[in-house]
């Protein structure tokens, strides 16, 4: 099947083709954590690379529970023009633009110095990295529910800025992805033990989320494969979820994997028997179709056209593209065009994998921040210089995320909804 076909989804929104620009952390927020002008540059390149479908980094529902300290916050309506801006640049090109929505639970860095919140007071175990991240404190009742209400309002707010649709974030280790993990989650109550109770919050964010937006605004829910460590979230389960979100009115599941105490998703985990090296998802997401009524996307080291169309034929829908189309953001539009480019950035052999992982995620914000000035990319940059920039920058920014936390984070109420480079061991993966 082509690579440029177009993609109809279960709401009847249409993907012009069937390559994706992937999440990735970009951490360029402006001084009030709205898109800065920076940002808008960015997403216009991707806008008009060709690619069907532009999903955002993360976009944190929850200004106290940051991924990264110069990540982007949507929990009013304070700064929506600058979101409608955002929107409006990225649907240049004709393509469908979602938001990723995520909350990070117990992977919130340290140095932010925030009180972090997980189903369950398990700490990340990174080894020598593990300080950089607090003992979290479970969550009561009451918390699950303000973090289920912010999922669906920030949802509905970016249907009001034009964004197509919203991407729910339930990988690569963060809150909902640690609801699912029984290595995560040891709750005895309704949020934990079983699986179906492991994926109750996720479940019922999807149902509110479809509830409280128009047919056409399209719902997508990104989701481990498996989490890559023994005794996690597994193959099966991931079925069984996919299976789950069957009859919520899902439009697209992305099949990624890992976290970052295993971080598959940057292609290593601690057990590499089950990683292989290139599209390194899609053998899950062969076995996931079985079960899958909706269409499914795979993202993970896909840089060549030949493994983009393997996934295509593989009866996948979508294939997600990150690091590529940070190095080459016309990437879609010059295989349309015939040309044969595979861009990769260069190798990271260390044997700390935490730190490679935050290495070659430093790789990929380095060609970010020289797309949106303007800049040529630079894919052969030493990964030491740009992880070592990426952590002085990442200091900085953590100084004045604390200053604005306490100087000049408006609260967010829930009458707002009617109305209105990291210091973590991957760089802030989104």
């Amino acid at each position: 099947m082509s690579l440029f076909l177009p993609l109809t989804l279960p709401n009847g929104a249409v993907i012009p083709n069937r390559l994706a620009k992937a999440a990735m952390e970009e951490n360029m927020a402006d001084a009030d954590h709205a898109p800065s002008d920076e940002l808008i540059r960015l997403y216009r390149a991707w806008g008009q690379g060709g690619a069907g479908l532009v999903i955002t980094g993360n976009v944190m529902i929850d200004a106290r529970a940051m991924t990264g300290p110069a990540g982007v916050v949507l929990e009013n309506d304070r700064h929506l023009d600058r979101f409608r801006t955002w929107a409006h640049t990225a649907r240049a090109g004709s393509t469908q633009i979602w938001m990723q929505i995520n909350h990070p639970g117990r992977q919130m860095p340290a140095s932010l110095g925030r009180e972090t919140l997980a189903p369950s007071a398990i700490p990340l175990d990174l080894g020598r990295q593990s300080k950089m991240f607090p003992v979290p404190r479970a969550m009561t009742a009451a918390d699950i529910a303000d973090v289920q209400q912010r999922f669906v309002n920030t949802a509905r707010l970016a249907e009001r800025a034009g964004f197509t649709g919203v991407e729910i974030h339930a990988a690569h280790g963060y809150l909902l992805s640690q609801f699912l993990s029984p290595l995560a989650n040891h709750r005895t109550d309704q949020w934990g033990g079983s699986l179906e109770n492991r994926a109750r919050l996720l479940l019922d964010i999807v149902r509110d989320t479809r509830a409280a937006v128009r047919p056409a605004f399209s719902v997508a829910v990104k989701l481990n494969s498996a989490d890559f460590q023994r005794g996690g979230f597994s193959p099966e389960d991931a079925r069984s979820v996919v299976r789950m979100l069957g009859g919520l009115g899902v439009d697209l599941v992305e099949l990624s994997g890992g976290s970052y105490e295993a971080p598959a998703m940057m292609g290593t985990a601690r057990d590499e028997r089950t990683l292989a090296r290139e599209a390194y998802f899609l053998d899950f997401a062969r076995e996931i179709k079985t079960v899958a009524t909706m269409p499914l996307m795979v993202t993970g080291g896909i840089r060549r056209r030949a493994v983009a169309e393997k996934v295509i034929d593989s009866s996948i829908a979508m294939a997600g593209m990150a690091t590529a189309l940070a190095i080459e953001p016309d990437l879609p539009k010059r295989w349309k065009q015939g040309h044969d480019d595979a861009p990769a950035l260069k190798p990271i052999g260390w044997k700390n994998k935490a730190l490679a992982s935050a290495a070659h995620m430093a790789a990929v914000r380095y060609q970010m921040v020289r797309l949106a000035s303007g800049r040529p990319t630079r894919p052969l940059v030493s990964p030491l210089m740009a992880f070592i920039r990426a952590q002085l920058t990442g200091r900085r920014q953590a100084r004045a995320y604390r200053a604005w936390m306490v100087n000049g984070a408006p609260p967010w109420k829930a009458g707002d909804t009617a109305a209105g480079m990291t210091m973590c061991p991957l760089g802030g993966k989104a």
